[in-house]
């Protein structure tokens, strides 16, 4: 039977009844279970029995042991008590040793300091008795010319020397050292060139031993850089006085100072502690010789170039130079801990220090360049039409210009002659401009709209307009081009010159423009090669404004960022951007780049627009002006008698009223192409531009968007006004006269109805006035604008 389960947590007396039962004999199952059962309580109270037998004995066992166990504590406590006494009696006994051996100790510590006082003495006498020992047997140790064992010499001479400072000839041994230093540089001179010429490992690493120890390691480093110097400039000399051009003498030469690069640094990393910052050296002090000097050969090469493409040239050697740097900057990248740093920055400056000049001055170099370009852009021509399609053919030539000069900023100056750009950039256009408005007063010209031939037949011809409406497409086209340009300008300028910025740079304090210079060293112990900035230290001042300009390019970037929209959409919103950015202040936005540019093309805008105005309201100019000298305002003529009696539609309008009225009403169809044709550019320059003669103010315009609409509007009211002017000029009116002018009038007001056009005031006003009578004028007066009631009054000979 197993009793185990019973000392199992989770014992149930039930399931172990039942266990027992199915593990009991098969009697218990066929119905002797009572049994079974007397035969399962038997065995328990037996095993009960056994347990407390053992309970019993376990607790006898445990009360005999318990006088002992309490002994041996008590055994125990009484020797710990014993060994603390014990530790009392030491301490003390430590303590009085310490009081008693206190003054024996010190004796020992002093006695101790005169040792070491004595052995320093006699350390210094050996030496200095040594020094004279050396001193006298130098000259001997010459005449052998072995310069490891002069070495030695002069290295414990030295040694010697350092003991004798505060001896009255200290300077005078001093003297003497240094002239026997140089006794032996000079002996071992021929055999430091054979080693460095000749690229021996074991010779020249033995020199770099000796003169490291007598502290003469300059002057063998001296003798390195000769050495492998003169090759390289002989080479030099060579390529300048072949027939090359200079780029390809560049080139060679570039060639040759990498090649030596690669073959020194493998050398010198077995030689020297420092392999990297002597291999620099070497090609800074090698450009640093030329002769002649990359300055005066780029001088030179540029002048030859001439002025169109003295730029061109420049950068052609510049790009040169740009990639051997480039190869310089790869060959250094895998070791950044192993050279100087400040080593690598004087060869950075050495390498691009002949092009600074001409970074400096960029922006004047590059002005000149693009004032040279855009003169060979023709825009005037013998012909109208050759001038219009030239002034189209021009945009893309200017912008390309403009684009050229961005990109050759980017490459010349790392974005860092961004100034200058923007002020040649500003040149350029205005130039563009000035042609450009040259050849509109030349369209003029030819068109003869300022010189009106007076008493002309009345001829409709829309040419001048046609062309009128291609010039302001194309100012469109500028304006469109301009606002692309100036936005892609502001990315190349961040993109470029973005990195010389602090993110805490403020232009509002002191402590931001230092912000600004933090940047650029730390960026260059990264990397000198990519933060190379000739401008910082040469012109301060024209950084400061680099920084000001990035700053607010930054602030402002993003804010103003195109949304991405249909094609009608765009232009409406390039069309109202850039009537609301001119009113927008300097340093709010990248659109302030090129304001004064943007500004002057909407000039030119405006000159189109005027130009295609006075085409369309030339001929009714013509007809108005004859009407102030028309005779019959005056003059009586046949029935003038009768005229009271006839009634006001007997009169029919005069010719010029009738040819002005045929003109208006001839617009809409010349106006058509504003409506019909899907020209954005044509859109943008329309809305950019202003029409003359506004709408009288408290005038509803339902129109507003309709151009065409517009154009006829303005063009309605330029008549009606001069129509005014000239009426008023006529000296004096017949009463036929004055008839025949108010039906001239009401046919011209007839004509505005018909087109949807509102009549002006004035118009109606000298219609009211005209039509009353001399009786009833004062009355028809009131109301009316007193001086122009008192001109008709005078014209009409009434009483007023």
């Amino acid at each position: 039977m197993d009793f185990s389960r019973f000392l199992a947590d989770d014992f149930d007396v039930k399931d172990w009844i039942n266990a027992a039962f199915r593990a009991g004999p098969k009697e218990a199952a066929a119905g002797t279970a009572d049994g079974h059962a007397a035969t399962l309580v038997m065995k328990l109270q037996l095993f009960i029995q056994e347990v407390n037998h053992a309970v019993e004995e376990t607790s006898h066992q445990a009360l005999q042991s318990m006088p002992k166990v309490l002994r041996d504590v008590e055994a125990l406590k009484q020797e710990a008590s014993f060994l603390k006494e014990q530790m009392i009696l030491v301490k003390e006994d430590i303590k009085k040793f310490e009081q008693d051996t206190s003054q024996s100790m010190q004796v020992l510590v002093e006695i101790d300091q005169v040792k070491s006082r004595m052995q320093l003495a006699a350390e210094s006498l050996q030496e200095a008795d040594k020094w004279s020992t050396l001193s006298a047997d130098i000259e001997e140790t010459f005449k052998t010319q072995d310069t490891a064992v002069i070495s030695a010499k002069l290295i414990g001479m030295q040694n010697s020397l350092m003991m004798l400072v505060d001896t009255p000839d200290y300077s005078e041994k001093c003297v003497h050292l240094e002239a026997l230093k140089n006794r032996l540089e000079a002996l071992a001179s021929p055999q430091i060139v054979t080693a460095f010429n000749s690229q021996s490992v074991d010779q020249s690493k033995a020199f770099v031993t000796v003169f490291s120890e007598i502290d003469r390691m300059p002057q063998l480093l001296a003798y390195y850089y000769k050495c492998h110097k003169a090759p390289l400039l002989e080479t030099w000399q060579e390529l300048c006085q072949s027939d090359l051009p200079l780029d390809r003498q560049l080139t060679g030469l570039y060639d040759a100072l990498l090649g030596a690069w690669h073959t020194q640094i493998q050398w010198a990393s077995q030689v020297f502690k420092n392999p990297h910052e002597v291999v620099t050296v070497l090609l800074i002090q090698t450009l640093g010789a030329l002769v002649p000097s990359l300055p005066l050969c780029l001088s030179a090469g540029v002048e030859r170039a001439g002025p169109e493409l003295e730029l061109s040239k420049l950068l052609e050697f510049y790009d040169t130079t740009a990639h051997f740097a480039k190869a310089l900057e790869m060959a250094l990248l895998p070791h950044p801990h192993e050279y100087n740093l400040v080593k690598v920055m004087e060869l950075v400056d050495a390498v691009y220090g002949p092009y600074k000049p001409y970074q400096l001055k960029y922006g004047s170099l590059e002005e000149s360049n693009l004032l040279i370009h855009i003169s060979a852009v023709p825009l005037e021509h013998g012909e109208v039409i050759d001038c219009v399609q030239e002034l189209s053919h021009s945009v893309n030539k200017l912008f390309s210009l403009a684009s050229a000069a961005v990109d050759r900023c980017a490459q010349f100056t790392n974005g860092l002659g961004t100034c200058g750009l923007l002020t040649a950039l500003k040149s350029l256009f205005a130039k563009y401009v000035s042609d450009f408005t040259s050849a509109l007063q030349s369209i003029r010209k030819k068109c003869k709209l300022d010189d009106i031939p007076p008493n002309s037949l009345f001829q409709e011809d829309w040419t001048a307009f046609q062309n009128s409406i291609r010039i302001i497409a194309t100012c469109g086209e500028l304006l469109r081009q301009c606002g692309d340009f100036e936005q892609q300008l502001a990315n190349r300028i961040l993109a470029t010159a973005g990195k010389y910025l602090c993110d805490s740079y403020s232009p509002r304090s002191l402590a931001g423009l230092q912000e600004a210079v933090l940047p650029d060293r730390k960026a260059s112990a990264r990397n000198p090669w990519q933060e190379y900035n000739y401008l910082q230290k040469d012109n301060p001042t024209e950084f400061a404004s680099l920084m000001e300009m990035l700053y607010t390019l930054k602030s402002s970037r993003g804010n103003r960022r195109l949304p991405k929209c249909q094609s009608h959409t765009k232009i409406r919103w390039i069309r109202l951007t850039w009537k609301s950015e001119l009113k927008i202040e300097k340093g709010c936005s990248n659109q302030t780049l090129l304001a004064s540019s943007r500004a002057a093309l909407t000039r030119l805008n405006q000159q189109a627009h005027q130009l295609a105005f006075d085409s369309v309201f030339l001929r009714i100019k013509q007809q108005l002006l004859l009407v102030s000298k028309m005779e019959s305002w005056n003059t009586a003529g046949i029935g003038e008698t009768l005229t009271d009696e006839l009634p006001a539609f007997s009169l029919t309008p005069l010719e010029y009223i009738s040819n002005i009225g045929q003109y208006i009403m001839s617009l809409p169809l010349n106006l058509e192409p504003f409506v019909t044709q899907e020209d954005s550019a044509l859109e943008l320059a329309l809305h950019a531009g202003k029409l003359p003669f506004p709408p009288e103010q408290g005038d509803e315009l339902p129109e507003l968007d309709n151009m065409a609409d517009n154009w006829l509007g303005s063009i309605a009211r330029a008549t009606m006004q001069t129509y005014c002017d000239v009426i008023l000029q006529i000296p004096e009116l017949t009463p036929h006269a004055t008839k025949q002018l108010a039906t001239d009038i009401d046919y011209l007001i007839n004509v505005m109805d018909a087109l949807g056009l509102q009549p002006s005031r004035t118009l109606q006003s000298l219609r009211t006035l005209l039509k009353a009578k001399p009786e009833d004028y004062r009355q028809a007066s009131k109301g009316l604008p007193r001086r122009l009631a008192s001109t008709v009054a005078a014209m009409r000979g009434v009483s007023f």
